[in-house]
C-alpha cells in the first residue's frame, strides 16, 4: 500500500497593489465607455447606410420594373410580357439581379448586370446582362412580396437587398442589389474602432499609470516611514521614535495628508507612551537593584548569626536547633531570589557581558556533571560533536544558564527521568535553520509542560502547575536568567513540550 502524499499547501492568490487596481479600473472603465460608443455609432452607421441602400434599391426596383399603366405617359406602351426586366440600364448598379414572377408565382427571365468590355470610343464600359442560375432565381422567388426591402443570400452572388415591385400587367417583378458596399462600410468602421480604442487604451493605461504613481508617491512616502518604524525595537530599552511623514505629505486638506497628519499623530503618542514606559521601567530596575544590593548584607548577616548561635558552646534546646536551621535555609533561599533580582536588574540596565573565547564542550560536560551528582536518580547524558566547540560567550552566565536548565529538568521531572544534554555547532557549514551557530539543547522525556503554561514559563516568577513534578520549591526566575542572558549574547531561547519530550533550545548566533 503507497504512503499518502500530503497535499501540497495551496498558495495565496497575488494581490494587485493600489496602483494596479486603480489603473486597472480606468482603463476598464474607458474600455466599457468604448464599446459602448463604438457599438452605438455602428448600429446607427449600418442603419444608415442600409436606409441609403435600401432607397437605392426602390429606384432601381422601379426603373426595372417600368412605369405602371397610372404612371406612363400617353402614348407610350407597356411592357410586353416576355420582356426582361431593364437591370442594365442608365443609372442601375452593377451586380442588379432581377426576375419576373407571372401571377402564379412562377419565376422567368432571371438576369444580372454585369461589366462588358470597352466602348468604342474610349467612353465607360459598356454594361450587359447575364442569366440567372434556377438556384439564384429561386432565392430572389422566396423574397416576401410586400413591397419591403429584406436580406437575400444568391449563391455565387453574396449577400443582396431584395424587394418586390408590381409590374404593370399584374405580374411581379423581384430586384436586388449587392450589399457588400453597406457590409465593407460597417466592417471597416469596426476595425477602425477596435485600432482606434485599442491604441487609446494602451495609452491610456501607459499614462494613467504614470498618473497614479505620481499621485500615489506620497502614501508610498508613508509606507517608507511606517517601514522604518516597524524595525525598530520598540519593545524594550530607550526608545527614541524620530522617523516623521514628511511636512509636505500632511496636508489636512487632502485625503493623503489627512492620513499623513494621523499617523505622525499617532508616532508622538507612542513616543511618549514608550518614553513613560521606559522611565517607569528605569525606576524600578533601579528600585530592585538598589534593594537587592542592600538586602545582601543583612541577610548574610542574618544566615551568619544564625550559623554561629548554632555552633555556641551553650546548650540549646531542639527546638531552638531547628528554627535556627530554618533561619539558615530560608535566609539561603532569599539570599539566591535577591542575587537572582540583581542579575536581572543588571542584565535589564545593559551590563555588557564579559566575552572571551571558551570551550562550551567542557562548560556543558561540567554542567551535567554537576546535576548528576545533584540528582543521581536522574539518567543524564551527553551528545556533543567530536570536536570541541569554541564561542565568544561570557563562560560565568553561559555555566548559568546550563545549570538552570539541567535545574529545572532535575527539580520538574520525576526521578527515573533521562535528561540529554546536546551540542551542536552549525557555524561549520550551511544550515537549514533560519539562524545557524551554536545551538544546545536540554531534553527530558518526562510528564511535559501543560499547553497553558508553556507560553509563558519565561516569564518572571513563572510557576508550573501540579502536572509536573515539584520536589522542591524554587524562585520562579530560572528561566527568566536563562532568557535575559541568552539574549544578552543576542541569541534566543525555545521550548517545546509534549508529553514524553520536553526541550529547551538555546541558540547562539
Amino acid at each position: 500500500m503507497r504512503p499518502l502524499r500530503p497535499r501540497p499547501r495551496p498558495r495565496p492568490p497575488r494581490r494587485w497593489s493600489l496602483r494596479t487596481r486603480l489603473v486597472v479600473s480606468a482603463v476598464a472603465l474607458l474600455a466599457v465607455v468604448a464599446a459602448v460608443i463604438g457599438t452605438v455609432t455602428t448600429i446607427a452607421l449600418r442603419s444608415y447606410a442600409f436606409d441609403q441602400l435600401d432607397q437605392q434599391l426602390v429606384d432601381v426596383a422601379h426603373r426595372a420594373a417600368g412605369p405602371t399603366a397610372r404612371e406612363r405617359p400617353p402614348g407610350a406602351e407597356p411592357h410586353r410580357p416576355g420582356q426582361r426586366p431593364v437591370v442594365a440600364g442608365p443609372g442601375q448598379p452593377l451586380g442588379t439581379a432581377g426576375i419576373r414572377l407571372d401571377g402564379g408565382g412562377e419565376a422567368s427571365h432571371g438576369v444580372v448586370s454585369e461589366q462588358g468590355g470597352s466602348a468604342a470610343d474610349g467612353g465607360p464600359p459598356d454594361i450587359g446582362t447575364a442569366a440567372l442560375s434556377s438556384a439564384q432565381r429561386a432565392a430572389l422567388a422566396d423574397v416576401p412580396r410586400d413591397g419591403e426591402a429584406h436580406d437575400a443570400d444568391l449563391p455565387g452572388l453574396g449577400a443582396y437587398r431584395a424587394t418586390a415591385v408590381p409590374g404593370p400587367r399584374g405580374e411581379s417583378y423581384v430586384v436586388g442589389i449587392p450589399a457588400d458596399s453597406a457590409e465593407n462600410m460597417v466592417n471597416t468602421l469596426i476595425v477602425v474602432e477596435l485600432c482606434v480604442a485599442g491604441a487609446g487604451l494602451v495609452a491610456a493605461g501607459l499614462a494613467g499609470a504614470g498618473l497614479v504613481g505620481m499621485t500615489l508617491r506620497p502614501l508610498r512616502r508613508m509606507a517608507a516611514t511606517a517601514r522604518r518604524v516597524s524595525h525598530l525595537p520598540l519593545h524594550q530599552g530607550e526608545v527614541d521614535i524620530r522617523e516623521r511623514v514628511p511636512a509636505r505629505d500632511t496636508d489636512p486638506h487632502t485625503e493623503v495628508g489627512q492620513v499623513g497628519a494621523a499617523l505622525n499623530r499617532m508616532l508622538d503618542h507612542v513616543g511618549s507612551a514608550l518614553a513613560a514606559r521606559h522611565e517607569s521601567e528605569t525606576r524600578v530596575r533601579r528600585f530592585v537593584a538598589d534593594a537587592s544590593h542592600e538586602l545582601r548584607t543583612p541577610l548574610a548577616s542574618i544566615r551568619g548569626y544564625a550559623e554561629l548561635t548554632r555552633r555556641a558552646h551553650e546548650e540549646t534546646g531542639p527546638d531552638t536547633r531547628h528554627a535556627l536551621t530554618r533561619i539558615e535555609a530560608e535566609s539561603a533561599r532569599m539570599s539566591v531570589l535577591v542575587e537572582d533580582l540583581l542579575l536581572l536588574a543588571r542584565l535589564d540596565a545593559g551590563r555588557p557581558l564579559e566575552r572571551v573565547r571558551t570551550d562550551v564542550t567542557a562548560l556543558v560536560v561540567d554542567a551535567v556533571s554537576d546535576a548528576r551528582a545533584a540528582a543521581p536518580g536522574h539518567r543524564w547524558r551527553l551528545d556533543l560533536p567530536t570536536a570541541p566547540v569554541h564561542a565568544e560567550v561570557d563562560p560565568a552566565r553561559l555555566q548559568q544558564v546550563l545549570a538552570n536548565l539541567l535545574a529545572n529538568a532535575r527539580t520538574h521531572t520525576p526521578e527515573g527521568t533521562t535528561v540529554t544534554a546536546r551540542l551542536r555547532d552549525d557555524t561549520s557549514g550551511p544550515s537549514v535553520e533560519p539562524s545557524s551557530g551554536l545551538a544546545v539543547d536540554v531534553e527530558d522525556d518526562g510528564p511535559g509542560i501543560p499547553p497553558d503554561v508553556l507560553p509563558h514559563v519565561f516569564e518572571r516568577f513563572a510557576r508550573g502547575d501540579a502536572s509536573r513534578s515539584r520536589a522542591h520549591g524554587g524562585t520562579g526566575l530560572g528561566l527568566a536568567i536563562v532568557r535575559a542572558v541568552v539574549s544578552a549574547h543576542g541569541g534566543r531561547v525555545e521550548a517545546a513540550s509534549a508529553p514524553g519530550r520536553t526541550v529547551f533550545t538555546v541558540r547562539l548566533s
